[in-house]
């Protein structure tokens, strides 16, 4: 069984990465994954190629170029006026030829609404196995891909591998994985695919398209600046303190998951596990105490600021600057602070 596998696993090379293009935009973690795939490929001595799935034009064109910017070493370009829009049985029948066609190694989706409904078709029509929300990705000894992902609830980290089926797949959420510096000029191969699909054979149709990006929606995920506060605040009074912050340091600003439950944030601004991922220059944390369920969605901010009045709490773990001190002092304090040279900002421009 074993030499069986082992033939059948030789058909399967290379590194795949979805780049997730919608409405002529390509969201920014088919970058961030590209960057981590580029390892892996490396790791393997394999390529890596990016998969851009579209109507015909010049967006598709120029995502399938852009892939190389970012590590790309060939890109399939999917072209077809039903592939204009998302829908789940145009794509999932496109990828899964696709796969079938040139047979991948490892394949790596976003783990956006887009992506987590595509791969997990994907998955379930290929038979293989998918882990989701990766939070590290990494290739083994067996060059086996090991997918690590927090599980129960958040209180551990799990290593998931794909044994005896493949392609090995795995999400990951935006932000987890740097975005890797782009490099102007890197050229590689388009391998350009012309599907053979038509539009009365799909059920599902677009009827209307709304942004998901509401007005006032948090955007936290591409946020430079966070403020954030937890259940330490003691009321959504007091939660009033990390906006007043954030506006004066013209930040995002969102919490842990209690204050969701409890009603003091709307759910789109939750970070964490179940929440968002984050990687901002500055995340200013009063009040959480940092459980690795909030950890995994932190952890690679440049520069962590915890305000906790427990000397112990966890985040004091993981954060590069700790202070064991009142968050309701410290916060007005800060904002004071930050207001003072605003206006000292403001004079110097005006007398100059």
């Amino acid at each position: 069984m074993k030499a069986e596998l082992s033939e059948h696993f030789r058909q399967y090379k290379h590194v795949w990465v979805f780049v997730e293009l919608e409405r002529g935009e390509v969201h920014p973690v088919s970058w961030e994954l590209l960057g981590e795939g580029r390892k892996l490929a490396d790791k393997l001595g394999v390529e890596l190629a990016g998969i851009v799935i579209g109507a015909p034009g010049a967006a598709a064109r120029a995502a399938a170029d852009e892939c190389f910017a970012y590590g790309a070493d060939v890109a399939y370009l999917v072209e077809h006026p039903v592939l204009a829009d998302y829908r789940n049985d145009p794509y999932t029948r496109v990828f899964t030829e696709l796969v079938d066609t040139y047979k991948p190694e490892i394949l790596l989706l976003g783990a956006t609404t887009l992506g987590r409904d595509l791969a997990g078709s994907v998955a379930t029509t290929l038979k293989t196995g998918l882990t989701a929300d990766s939070t590290e990705l990494a290739v083994d000894g067996d060059k086996s891909l090991a997918a690590t992902r927090p599980t129960f609830g958040g209180s551990l980290l799990c290593t998931i591998y794909t044994l005896n089926f493949r392609p090995q797949m795995a999400t990951v959420r935006p932000r987890v994985m740097a975005m890797p510096e782009r490099q102007a000029g890197r050229t590689g191969r388009i391998i350009t695919v012309v599907p053979n699909l038509i539009e009365d054979e799909i059920v599902t149709k677009v009827l209307s398209f709304v942004p998901d990006r509401a007005v006032g929606k948090a955007n936290l995920a591409y946020a430079d600046i966070v403020v954030a506060g937890g259940l330490g605040l003691q009321s959504a009074e007091n939660y009033q303190l990390i906006r007043g912050l954030a506006s004066a340091l013209g930040a995002e600003y969102g919490g842990s998951r209690p204050l969701v439950q409890k009603g003091w944030i709307a759910a789109d601004r939750q970070i964490g596990q179940t929440g968002k991922t984050i990687r901002p220059k500055l995340y200013i944390a009063a009040g959480i105490s940092g459980a690795i369920q909030h950890r995994v969605g932190v952890e690679g901010a440049d520069l962590i600021v915890a305000i906790n009045t427990d000397k112990n709490a966890p985040i004091f773990d993981f954060a590069h600057l700790g202070v064991v001190a009142d968050a309701m002092k410290v916060l007005p304090a800060l904002k004071a602070a930050f207001d003072r040279r605003l206006s000292v900002h403001r004079h110097d421009l005006l007398a100059g």
